[in-house]
């Protein structure tokens, strides 16, 4: 795995966990060698994650709408920088330089790149790991969901299996490293 796409929020969350998690997931990710795909802000949990794998000697590569650069949010000291017109062109461009997708807690925008990507999986749009990591029990009621979707026979079990999901860095990625992508979905 050469690269993950981070989705996660430009907020820093109610509790310092958060950020630590993401510092940590950064760190791994550079460890690992490991290219971070993300929006490109400096701010927030995004922020933190790019800091983290760029203070370990890390790449950074991040996407993001010119509407939203040109408000200076945008990381200045990123290995590289795609500005882009739209919200649809980064979530596409994020996916095409990713081998995986990693979804930290964040807000609407974090939950609608998890389910684009997941539904993409499902319709074989792509084979690549997606995963929650789950900081402080922040997606208990996503999960929950997920599960009462796949109770209520509208997610099958194979796809429900698409989503890998562990409180810790190094554990999600080591499943990355073993996942098997699903059959495409047929009706």
């Amino acid at each position: 795995m050469k690269s993950l796409a981070v989705y996660c929020g430009s907020s820093s969350g109610a509790s310092d966990i958060y950020m630590e998690k993401a510092k940590e997931l950064g760190k791994e990710l550079a460890k690992r060698n490991i290219t971070l795909v993300y929006g490109g802000s400096s701010v927030g949990l995004m922020g933190a994650v790019a800091d983290s794998v760029l203070e370990e000697g890390g790449k950074a590569v991040g996407v993001m709408p010119s509407f939203l650069d040109q408000r200076e949010i945008s990381h200045k000291s990123l290995s590289e920088l795609f500005v882009v017109d739209t919200m649809h062109e980064r979530k596409a461009k994020m996916a095409e330089l990713s081998d995986g997708f990693i979804t930290l807690p964040g807000g609407a925008g974090t939950m609608e790149e998890f389910f684009e990507v997941f539904t993409w999986g499902q319709i074989g749009l792509h084979k690549k790991p997606i995963g929650i990591l789950n900081i402080n029990r922040y997606y208990d009621p996503l999960i929950t969901l997920l599960n009462h979707m796949n109770k209520e026979k509208f997610l099958q079990d194979q796809y429900r299996s698409m989503a890998l999901i562990n409180e810790e860095s190094a554990g999600l990625l080591d499943q990355f490293g073993k996942y098997e992508a699903p059959p495409v979905k047929t009706y």
